[in-house]
């Protein structure tokens, strides 16, 4: 006696009526992935490049890289209270590109520098956490700073790369704010298209008389000036690696001191040089950087709030080939240097936070 054969008919009728909750868990992932983010960034970042390699200025990319990445800003605000925030965080990437631009321009000695970076660390944090700017942290001001202070500038090419820079700031303004536009003309719709606001940036007008904020600056610039200074002795290239590294992983003020972020930030960069490697040593035309660029920026966005070490898989080949861009060396040299110094900042940055939260334990048990 055979059993009865299945009835495929039950079967199908609950698959069609499972099919549609399963696309909604997809159209519900998808959502979450940030994508409409990721693209907005992309867009910015790209599409300046796009343009200054047609029109023959491949040494301008660097600036509208970093004019571009005002559109990092604002993730997830109103669009109301999102011109605020990309509209502050414009104007301190432009004020950090032509700080260093200046300081570029007159072969500024290294204590001139050293100054100079100290006053985009104080700067930088004070205004992320006066505005409630989302990324907290004045890393891609740093970041601005260090790299166009040191790529060669005559003093008549000040003006023309700042405004390179600020062409590329006004166009990631207008790309991040275009949402606004999409989503009043589908405004039926808005809760299946696009993703909720939720953010509401909050003002702190009296930041810098709090202590929280002048701790977190003090760490900064500690750290900063003696992963510099231990790249320089050591005769390591490119020392502003060490400086970004040590930014990147110290946390804002009033965050938990982890350490993981230290070793996410030395293995991801290490994984990271890795593909970098795969892309730049062979020597690949412009546009396959250009390429390199909008595949780390998109990866970047979609993975930064959910694994930090999995984005720097993005983020070390995008910073790297804007480096590239910007002052091209032997592509060898600049690996082993982002390799090296990202461990040397990511050493002395968790050298702080191990201190600082030990002080912090210590303090809240005398309290």
């Amino acid at each position: 006696m055979t059993a009865p054969p299945p009835d495929d008919s039950a079967a199908d009728s609950a698959d069609a009526r499972s099919r549609p909750e399963t696309l909604r868990q997809w159209a519900s992932s998808l959502r979450a992935l940030d994508l409409e983010v990721a693209t907005r960034a992309t867009v910015a970042m790209v599409v300046p490049l796009i343009v200054l390699v047609l029109a023959g200025r491949i040494d301008w990319t660097v600036y509208a890289s970093f004019g571009g990445m005002t559109a990092l800003f604002g993730r997830s605000e109103p669009y109301r209270l999102r011109a605020r925030s990309v509209s502050v965080a414009a104007v301190g990437m432009l004020g950090s590109i032509a700080f260093g631009l200046v300081l570029a321009a007159v072969q500024a000695p290294l204590w001139l520098l050293t100054v100079g970076l100290v006053a985009v660390l104080v700067s930088g944090v004070l205004l992320v956490n006066t505005w409630g700017l989302f990324p907290a942290t004045p890393l891609f001001f740093v970041f601005a700073f260090t790299v166009c202070s040191q790529v060669p500038t005559d003093p008549e090419q000040v003006l023309p790369r700042l405004l390179v820079g600020l062409a590329g700031a006004v166009f990631a303004w207008l790309v991040t704010m275009s949402g606004a536009v999409l989503r009043r003309a589908t405004p039926g719709r808005r809760g299946t298209r696009f993703k909720d606001l939720p953010r509401q940036p909050l003002l702190h007008p009296t930041a810098y008389r709090d202590g929280r904020v002048w701790f977190s600056i003090g760490q900064m610039v500690l750290g900063a000036l003696v992963a510099g200074g231990l790249a320089m002795l050591a005769g390591i290239g490119h020392p502003y690696w060490a400086v970004v590294s040590v930014v990147a992983v110290l946390p804002p003020p009033g965050a938990r001191h982890t350490t993981s972020r230290a070793f996410h930030r030395i293995i991801g960069t290490t994984l990271g040089v890795m593909l970098t490697a795969l892309v730049l040593l062979p020597g690949p035309p412009v546009w396959v950087l250009i390429l390199v660029i909008a595949v780390g920026q998109f990866g970047a966005e979609i993975l930064i709030g959910k694994h930090y070490g999995a984005a720097l898989l993005f983020i070390t080949p995008l910073a790297l080939t804007v480096a590239h861009l910007g002052s091209p060396m032997p592509v060898s040299a600049l690996l082993v240097d982002r390799v090296v110094e990202t461990a040397l900042g990511g050493a002395v940055a968790l050298v702080i936070v191990l201190l600082s939260r030990a002080g912090l334990v210590r303090a809240a048990a005398r309290r």
